[in-house]
């Protein structure tokens, strides 16, 4: 392709910070060479679509720089750019998990981004979740984790722990107030790993630096050990019915017939719709869930990194545009002046519970960890196997799994 050059001023990604209320501070441009032709390709998923379109129209009223916004499923976007990013056709841009760098990062296909102090505009974690081998791989625009949730009709305070758990769910079935005092989906360890990590359990221990060991599995660590001994228990005694799949879980909590759930954002239209009394609550015992982060990525492939990087810390990464894609998307933002404006007591609540949270493993080993976990899991819950059993010969697995690999 012939190149015709022009110069695009920009704002310097290292030195534009942006004001808490969405205001951009003026300071020294930097000079960037780009074709002519040059449009800036964004791979977004139906609810964020239209934002990007809005900003992509601002981008080129300032620089004469198109910007195209793609729609396609959010499942898609990661399938996708893994087959057309080395062929030269997919975006500059995509919005993703962060929880897909290990396998994007290993193969290739996402670019490191430099954005300077402007990583100290966001929460921690959410910076966390997308660093990568000490590489920052994305913007992250929005944080969700799961919190308890507890009817006060039937439980007028939080309990301390797990034990507490345990005697509250006996008290109000001895006294036939509630058929059940906390309930659990079977399976899915990912709703299980904040009961877990309440006494002393992990999946994969933590460097100094934030990152992952996946040479240290903590599946059958002695915390993981007693959190599946209290499953087993709470299963055995008729606490926990197994069986209950994800609707049925919430109708249970729902129509008052249980008291205590774990669950996410993602089940608030349907508590408030059913008209139940609950709040939410952190974690009972310091339970850590994990954090699941989105943000933006930009392509390895694209020939346009520095203003990919730029459209995003100018246009995407401002109060102003992280609060629309929270209203938009319900999820709290990643970027601190965007949730200093946060006044829902519902999302308010998921950020406390979330505080300590742990961001989802983004590492490659993570894949080996999910269904020998979530069968451990279920065999407890379908009482085929001990605690200690199940979670033991899941450890095994995955380490094995592990070196496989």
């Amino acid at each position: 392709m012939r190149r015709f050059y022009v110069v695009l001023l920009l704002v310097a990604v290292a030195v534009a910070p942006v004001l808490a209320g969405g205001q951009r501070q003026a300071q020294p441009r930097a000079a960037f060479d780009i074709d002519a032709n040059t449009t800036l390709v964004i791979w977004a998923d139906e609810q964020r679509a239209p934002i990007l379109e809005d900003l992509g129209a601002q981008f080129t009223a300032r620089y004469g720089v198109p910007v195209t916004v793609q729609q396609m499923g959010f499942g898609d976007i990661r399938d996708n750019i893994k087959v057309a990013g080395p062929a030269g056709e997919g975006a500059d841009i995509i919005i993703g998990a962060h929880d897909w760098l290990g396998e994007l990062v290993a193969s290739g296909i996402v670019a490191p981004i430099e954005i300077g102090n402007r990583v100290n505009d966001f929460t921690d974690s959410s910076i966390a979740a997308f660093t990568y081998d000490g590489e920052l791989f994305g913007v992250p625009y929005a944080v969700e984790n799961v919190a308890f949730f507890f009817n006060p009709d039937l439980v007028p305070t939080v309990p301390r722990d797990w034990a507490e758990v345990r005697t509250v769910s006996d008290r109000l079935r001895a006294a036939g107030q509630a058929r059940y005092g906390f309930i659990r989906q079977e399976g899915d360890p990912y709703h299980f790993f904040p009961i877990q990590t309440a006494f002393g359990g992990y999946v994969f221990a933590e460097n100094p630096d934030g990152t992952y060991n996946p040479n240290d599995v903590g599946i059958d660590n002695a915390g993981s050990i007693q959190s599946a001994r209290w499953l087993q228990e709470m299963v055995t005694s008729g606490k926990i019915p197994g069986g209950l799949d994800w609707d049925t879980y919430h109708n249970l909590f729902e129509t008052g017939q249980a008291a205590m759930i774990i669950t996410g954002p993602w089940a608030l239209d349907r508590l408030n719709a059913s008209g139940v009394n609950y709040e939410i609550a952190p974690i009972p015992g310091g339970g850590r869930p994990f954090l699941g982060v989105q943000g933006f990525m930009v392509s390895a492939f694209s020939d346009n990194v520095p203003l990919a990087t730029a459209f995003l810390t100018e246009f995407v990464a401002t109060a102003d545009t992280m609060f629309t894609l929270y209203e938009r998307g319900g999820r709290p933002p990643a970027l601190l002046a965007a949730l200093d404006r946060v006044q829902d007591p519902a999302l308010v609540a998921f950020g406390d519970a979330g505080r300590d949270g742990l961001p989802m493993p983004a590492i490659p080993e993570m894949s080996a960890v999910w269904s020998a976990w979530g069968d451990a899991v279920t065999l407890i819950m379908q009482e085929q196997a001990t605690g200690e059993a199940a979670f033991t010969n899941a450890a095994s697995q995955i380490r094995s799994t592990i070196a496989g690999n």
